[in-house]
Order: C-alpha cells, then sequence, then structure tokens
C-alpha cells in the first residue's frame, strides 16, 4: 500500500469555527470553503492544490486512494472532508497521528501537531493559519496564498514524520480500531428521525418551565452555584460541598452525580424537594442540547458517530464533536430516533459481565470462572450466599443484591460505599448489613481478595521503577515506571506515579498524574483500583479484537462500552446475529479459557435493538 498524507486548509472566521461548532456542522455548512490541500506520497516532497472545490476534487482523483493508507493530524476532520465534500474518496486504510499520540502518551504530551512536532523534535509548526482568518480563497494575494501553501506542505511533512516515529511498533489491531472509529464519523451509514424529536423537545422545554413556576424563584437564581446555596440556605438547608477534582479547592456539589445533594430529594421539607428537582431539571441541559444537535444533524444529511479513540487511559472510546452517544439513556427518545438505513436493520450485541468473567479468570478464581462458562446463573448464587439460603429459594430482590455485589466489590469496594451504590438503586441496608455481605463476598472469593493486595505490589513496583508478576501467568507485565504491558503491547501508564504523604490523613499512599480535561490532578492508586483499571483494559482489548472479526462481513456503525452495532440486511437479520454472537463469544489468542457470552439484539431503531437476549433465546 502507499501512505498518502493530506492537510486541508479551510476557510474560518469568529463565528463560523471549529472552536465554536462540531465538525459535523462546520464541514457541512454553507459557509465551507477548501482553500487549498497538500498531499505527500510515499514522504515524497508534498503537492498543493488550490482552486474551486469542483477543481479541488478533480485534482484528489489523480491519487490512487483505492489502494492507499491514508494519513492525517485529526483524520476525523479530513477524512469527512474527502467523503462528503470531494465526491465521496474513501481510502482503502485511514491512519491519525492524533489518535496515535492519545494511545501512546495519554497525558505526558498533549495532541496538538505543533506539542508532537516539538516532542520528536521533527520541525516547527508556523502560524499562517492565524492570519487566515475571515479570508475567502478569493481573498488572498499571490504572496499570501504562497506562504499559506508552505504552512500546509510543512504539517503534512511533519505529521508524515511523527508518523514514522511513532508507527514503529504500534500494534497492528489499534490501526485497525482506529481506522474503524474513524469511517463511524467520516462514512456514516445512519439515519435520524426528527419529528418525534421536536415533540420531545418541546416537551422538555415545557417542563423545565413548570418547574420554574413551582419553586417561585427564577432561571438565574438556579443557575448559578452562589445564588442558588443562597435559596438553600433560607429554606434552612446546609448546600453540600465536594472538593473539585480540577482545582483540588472546595466547592458546591450541585451536579447531578453527587450523591449529596442527590440526597435532597428525600429531604422532609417538599419545598427543599422541589428546589432540588428544579435545578437538577434545569441545570442538566444535556437532554435539550442533545436534542437540538440531532435534530440540526438530521437536517444535514447522515448520522456521523463522533468517537474518540483511546479516550481514557484504559484504552476505552468516548463520546467526541460534542455529541457523546456512550451514556444515552435507554428509554431516551434520542436513542429511538436513530434509524438504520433503508433496508437493513442495526443488530446490537452487548459483552455480558465482561468486567467480573475477566476478573476471576486473571485472578484465577476457577470456581467463579466455571459458573460463568456453564452458564450458571451467578447473581443467584452470590445471593444464596448473602441470605444464607437455596439458590432456588432466592426472591427477585435478594438476587439483585447478588447482582451488584459480584458486579460491585471486585475491587476492594468498602462497606459504606456498597451500602450506597445500593441505596441509589433504592435498596437500603445498615452499615453492619453491608460489612457482612463485603466479608462473604470476599471469603467466596479468595483469589480475587489475593490479587488486590498482588496489585498494590505490583503499584509499589511502578513507583519504585521495578519490574514484578501480576496474574494470570503470560498475560500481564509490569515494567516499572513504564507501565503495565497489555497482551496486544500497549501499555497501561500510570504517569510520574511516586509515593507521597496524604496530609489530611497522615499516611503514605501512591499517586499519579491524571489528565481531567486541560489539567492535570494528582489521582491516588492502589490495588483495587489497578485491577479494576487492568480489566477494564483487557476488556477494551476483547472487545475491540471482536469488533475488527465483524466488521469483516457487517459495518460497525458504533461501539458502547461493552457493546457493538452494526447494520445487515433487513432479509438477513438472523444470519447477522449468529455472525455476531459468534465474533463475540471468540475468545482472542491471549484470554484462552476467558469464558465470553453476549446478548444480542436487532431492530429498524437503536432503541429496538436494544431488546437484547443469548441467540439460545432468539431460537437461532
Amino acid at each position: 500500500m502507499n501512505l498518502l498524507c493530506l492537510d486541508f486548509e479551510t476557510y474560518y472566521d469568529k463565528d463560523y469555527s471549529l472552536t465554536k461548532m462540531t465538525t459535523e456542522e462546520y464541514i457541512r455548512s454553507p459557509l465551507f470553503e477548501i482553500i487549498g490541500v497538500a498531499v505527500s506520497v510515499n514522504g515524497a516532497e508534498p503537492e498543493w492544490f488550490s482552486g474551486s472545490m469542483d477543481a479541488t476534487a478533480i485534482w484528489l482523483r489523480k491519487f490512487d486512494w483505492e489502494n492507499s493508507m491514508v494519513l492525517a493530524h485529526n483524520a476525523m476532520f479530513d477524512m469527512s472532508i474527502l467523503n462528503w465534500q470531494c465526491g465521496g474518496i474513501r481510502p482503502k486504510r485511514i491512519a491519525d497521528t492524533l489518535s496515535m499520540a492519545r494511545a501512546l502518551h495519554g497525558t505526558e504530551v498533549r495532541g496538538s501537531l505543533a506539542y508532537l512536532a516539538e516532542h520528536y523534535a521533527v520541525g516547527v509548526k508556523g502560524e499562517e493559519v492565524v492570519k487566515a482568518i475571515g479570508k475567502r480563497r478569493q481573498d488572498f494575494s499571490e504572496t499570501e496564498l504562497t506562504a499559506y501553501a508552505a504552512y500546509c506542505r510543512n504539517d503534512v511533512s511533519l505529521t508524515v514524520d511523527i508518523f514514522k516515529i511513532m508507527a514503529d511498533g504500534f500494534v497492528a489491531s489499534e490501526m485497525g480500531l482506529i481506522d474503524l472509529t474513524i469511517r463511524m464519523f467520516s462514512e456514516p451509514k445512519l439515519t435520524i428521525n426528527s419529528i418525534d424529536l421536536l415533540e420531545h423537545l418541546g416537551n422538555i422545554k415545557a417542563d423545565k418551565e413548570k418547574l420554574l413556576d413551582r419553586v417561585g424563584i427564577t432561571r438565574e437564581e438556579l443557575m448559578s452555584n452562589n445564588k442558588f446555596a443562597e435559596v438553600l440556605q433560607k429554606v434552612g438547608v446546609v448546600p453540600p460541598t465536594k472538593i473539585s477534582k480540577t482545582t483540588s479547592k472546595r466547592t458546591h456539589a450541585f451536579a447531578k452525580n453527587d450523591e449529596n445533594f442527590k440526597a435532597l430529594l428525600s429531604h422532609h421539607n417538599p419545598d427543599v424537594q422541589a428546589l432540588v428537582a428544579a435545578r437538577l431539571g434545569v441545570k442538566s441541559t444535556l437532554e435539550e442540547t442533545r436534542t437540538q444537535r440531532f435534530i440540526g444533524i438530521a437536517g444535514r444529511g447522515l448520522m456521523p458517530v463522533p468517537l474518540r479513540y483511546y479516550a481514557a487511559h484504559t484504552g476505552r472510546w468516548g463520546g467526541d464533536d460534542k455529541l457523546n452517544l456512550q451514556n444515552l439513556p435507554r428509554t431516551s427518545p434520542l436513542k429511538k430516533s436513530i434509524l438504520a438505513p433503508e433496508g437493513y436493520v442495526i443488530i446490537d450485541a452487548d459483552s455480558s459481565q465482561i468486567e467480573a468473567r475477566t476478573l476471576a479468570w486473571l485472578a484465577g478464581q476457577h470456581d467463579l470462572v466455571d459458573a460463568f462458562a456453564y452458564g450458571k446463573d451467578v447473581y443467584r448464587l452470590m445471593a444464596a450466599k448473602i441470605y444464607n439460603t437455596s439458590p432456588a429459594a432466592v426472591s427477585k430482590e435478594q438476587r439483585f443484591v447478588g447482582k451488584v455485589t459480584v458486579l460491585g466489590c471486585g475491587y476492594g469496594m468498602g462497606a459504606d460505599k456498597f451500602q450506597a451504590m445500593l441505596l441509589s438503586y433504592g435498596v437500603g441496608i445498615s452499615l453492619s448489613e453491608a460489612l457482612e455481605v463485603i466479608s462473604i463476598y470476599r471469603s467466596a472469593n479468595p483469589k480475587i481478595k489475593d490479587i488486590w493486595e498482588a496489585a498494590q505490589e505490583a503499584v509499589r513496583a511502578m513507583a519504585e521503577d521495578k519490574t514484578c508478576s501480576l496474574g494470570k501467568e503470560g498475560v500481564l507485565e509490569v515494567h516499572g515506571l513504564k507501565g503495565i504491558k497489555l497482551p496486544n503491547g500497549m501499555f497501561l501508564k500510570y504517569p510520574n506515579i511516586c509515593k507521597m504523604v496524604n496530609q489530611e490523613k497522615n499516611q503514605y499512599e501512591y499517586v499519579y498524574d491524571n489528565k481531567r480535561g486541560k489539567a492535570v490532578v494528582l489521582t491516588k492508586l492502589y490495588g483495587g483500583k489497578l485491577v479494576e483499571n487492568i480489566c477494564q483494559a483487557l476488556a477494551r482489548i476483547a472487545i475491540g479484537e471482536q469488533m475488527l472479526n465483524i466488521a469483516t462481513k457487517i459495518p460497525v456503525v458504533l461501539t458502547v462500552h461493552d457493546a457493538v452495532a452494526g447494520v445487515m440486511p433487513e432479509d438477513k437479520w438472523a444470519e447477522g446475529m449468529v455472525f455476531i454472537s459468534d465474533c463475540m463469544r471468540t475468545a482472542p489468542a491471549w484470554a484462552e479459557g476467558l469464558p465470553f457470552n453476549c446478548e444480542v439484539g436487532y431492530g429498524k431503531t437503536y432503541s429496538d435493538s436494544g431488546n437484547k437476549q443469548t441467540i439460545e433465546s432468539w431460537g437461532l
């Protein structure tokens, strides 16, 4: 395959730019214009072209896209321009230095081309783009356009040089996942039904106004943290606070995930309940903004799926382009609005209990691994131990507690957090009962408890830049400050991990640099947390390999946590479900003996495909 590297320079101004718009909205806007484009073939001196949109598309056709890997920095942008604006150009393979940088460096190096060029000492990125603000192609003088061409060609050369360095030893399967992730956005297949969403948007706005009228305060008072705190104080409530993970300073705890704030929904004073409900309803504008964004996309074309490759240091994907599809509520009208192409259905498969299975396998908890392998109801078995009864006598409510225990206690959770977790699901138990459940879980799974202790030694070894073993033989390698080598060759990194004194607790603990937005904050690492990170990373590697296998026959259109969705001709839904299920049940070579399973569903809408069960239950 040839290596083609390209970079587009496009029109932007103070209002029409990627800092104020999504990538999809920007490229599909009637204001969009290509100023010029540079292309390098196999590392040669980049060629530059500047002309009309039609002329640019014709010029680009001279390159052999169908037999080339096409490289860009932030390929989601450039590949979308190729497909959406340049006559449907779709390369054989796609590579992206921005994605590769996230996997290789995490928080150690910023991902911009300028920072990577400096880090790898390959050159310096220019600043001509700053001078181009507000200029259409016709507005450039010949001298200015020549300078812009040099700037663009330099970007291409930098990208090629950075790629050559990063590609040395980069995992082939991960290159495949980068390609697949970019195509979910640049080659969209799903559509959006906006008719029902317009009604949904109206209902959201009406409900918010009703909440404001009911509590009798202004929108400004609800939206302002300080003013809302004053309102709470007037009704006799001490505003809850927390330590900000970004600033490390104490701040108001008014977010929907703040437990002390959510607890006020059950306050004995109905006025307090109404205030908190109103705050959550008005402050949490995610549903409203996301609905508006869906409606906007529907008016412009097919639905690109924006996913950030290696969004977390465990390798998991995250939402991107201001459209996080990773946390759509199961019953959300947004999920129902996502449609398969005409004549197709969406097939959605979810890996069953993948983290709990991975944990048991990695720790060598063989009885639990066997229970998963033979299809036993591990939640019911856990509940039987907790309630000292036979599995057959376990009630639905007791089984739920068993489920929360199996899925929640595998990483060393304490009794207070377990109690709070159950309470968030509407199940109340005393602290002593929570302690008893934790004790029963640990007694039943001694190997899992052992791996927490082994992981604590691995944390110490990393901080001291030493090596050690951890978990199932041949799966993980602890490489000191470099991190933990995963079975696919990538590393689970903990930048600048060290031992330091926690002044509040007056005890030593291990911390590392963790990126939160633009800030880097010290984050505690201990045995149970490391095991959680490892299991998530292993699960993600498995899902990634399974997803690549699925993509050999079925176009993959979305992945959410441990689920993979593809599209299949409507008359071949059963064949597609069997194939996806087979892929999701096949363990990678490094995971021999890990019993994977999955549930799968299908339907014309993404919501319909969420009604999942095993292939056997479907009768296939």
